[in-house]
């Protein structure tokens, strides 16, 4: 089998639980995004443009309907006969499965799989972000710089810089101090949750990590830091492009609405970085005469014949006359009754919403969203209070 240069794992088996209803059944990658695209779709996407073509996913937390998304790994130009996209469980021990203990654990779980491809360099990803990135210039960067480790940095407003890994570094970008989540941080520099590693440096840390009891397995925690005080070769790779972690509701219905209008934050379409999706074709949205869209994405198979406002709807929805959707999501197969009005919310999948129904309140705020579980069904003239979750029984 041929040498790889890189090969990425991608990290896509977290419960998401701050995502409350959407992640009930499904894992926090596998929930819609922009219309017609699932979180996973980025780092897929990513890999596919920056030239990596061997991608191993590792999936844990209700893994169904990412395993069925991804399947071959064909929408993204992932299906090889040498490399290729591979959906990666949790190790199945002779004294039964083993769960991955932390982000470093689901890795050392599946050096069996990087031993096969014998790569060079290792990426490991995160499955919860928004971004387009090419790697093969960090890669780039890691080799020029012979380091043992490259992190992905974005700068992030000071004042928000408790919530991430940050560190700081020199004018080579040599990395000199890692603290995750700082009470007071040193600087902005904010981990993206990316890593590129020397194949050789990777599996020796972590199986060092994995003989140790007092570790918590984790990246973060304890690879990086273990790294800095070995004095290796770690060092931060700037990325000024847009990012974003879309861990809570706030954050995911910010990241839609940051598509948003004609000269938006960031653009799904526009330039030479395609996102490749993995959902069905449908046919192009139908606009009745009653329809009244403005500053929306609207997806294909819709059917509108109501009024979107400042909203991101799915592929396959049917918003009936009369009804009003603004500042919200609805994700894709979802029917939304004549007269009813759906306000600061997020509405998964396939759900039924009947007629003259209120959700949310328009005086609301994204601090205050309202969310409707997948497959739920709405009575006509149910309504449903700003900030409330909703999810079918």
């Amino acid at each position: 089998m041929k040498k790889k240069r890189c090969v990425a794992m991608l990290l896509a088996g977290g419960q998401g639980s701050r995502l409350k209803a959407l992640t009930t059944t499904v894992a926090k990658p596998a929930v819609s995004f922009g219309g017609k695209y699932r979180i996973i779709d980025f780092p897929l996407s990513n890999c596919t443009n920056s030239g990596i073509d061997t991608v191993g996913v590792l999936t844990q937390y209700q893994p169904l309907v990412l395993n069925e998304y991804i399947g071959m790994g064909e929408s993204w130009d992932l299906d090889r006969k040498n490399g290729g996209a591979h959906v990666l469980a949790p190790y199945q021990a002779k004294r039964g499965a083993r769960w991955y203990e932390g982000t470093a654990n689901a890795i050392y779980q599946n050096i069996r799989f990087l031993n096969k491809y014998d790569s060079e360099h290792v990426l490991i990803l995160s499955g919860d972000h928004i971004y387009k990135m090419d790697y093969s210039k960090m890669l780039a960067q890691h080799i020029d710089t012979d380091a043992d480790i490259t992190i992905a940095v974005i700068d992030v407003p000071i004042e928000e810089a408790s919530r991430f890994g940050i560190m700081s570094y020199d004018k080579t970008k040599r990395i000199f101090d890692f603290a995750e989540k700082p009470k007071q941080p040193k600087s902005n520099h904010a981990s993206m949750g990316v890593y590129m590693f020397k194949k050789d440096v990777l599996v020796r840390m972590l199986t060092e990590d994995d003989a140790d009891p007092d570790s918590e397995k984790d990246f973060g925690k304890n690879i990086i830091p273990k790294m800095l005080s070995l004095n290796m070769r770690v060092f931060a790779y700037q990325f000024d492009g847009y990012w974003k972690d879309v861990g809570t509701l706030k954050s995911l219905w910010e990241a839609n609405m940051d598509l948003l209008g004609t000269d938006p934050v960031f653009a799904l379409d526009g330039d030479n970085w395609k996102i490749y999706s993995g959902n069905n074709a449908y046919p192009p949205a139908l606009f009745v005469r009653s329809s009244d869209v403005r500053n929306s994405i609207v997806t294909e198979g819709d059917i509108i014949a109501g009024s979107v406002i400042n909203s991101v709807i799915g592929e396959g929805v049917t918003i009936e006359e009369g009804a009003v959707v603004e500042n919200s999501i609805i994700f894709g197969g979802t029917v939304i009754g004549a007269g009813s009005k759906v306000s600061y919310a997020i509405v998964d999948e396939n759900v039924v919403i009947g007629k003259s129904c209120v959700l949310g309140d328009a005086k609301s705020s994204p601090d205050r969203i309202t969310l409707v579980g997948r497959d739920t069904v709405l009575p006509d003239g149910t309504e449903i209070e700003s900030g409330s979750v909703t999810e079918a029984e």
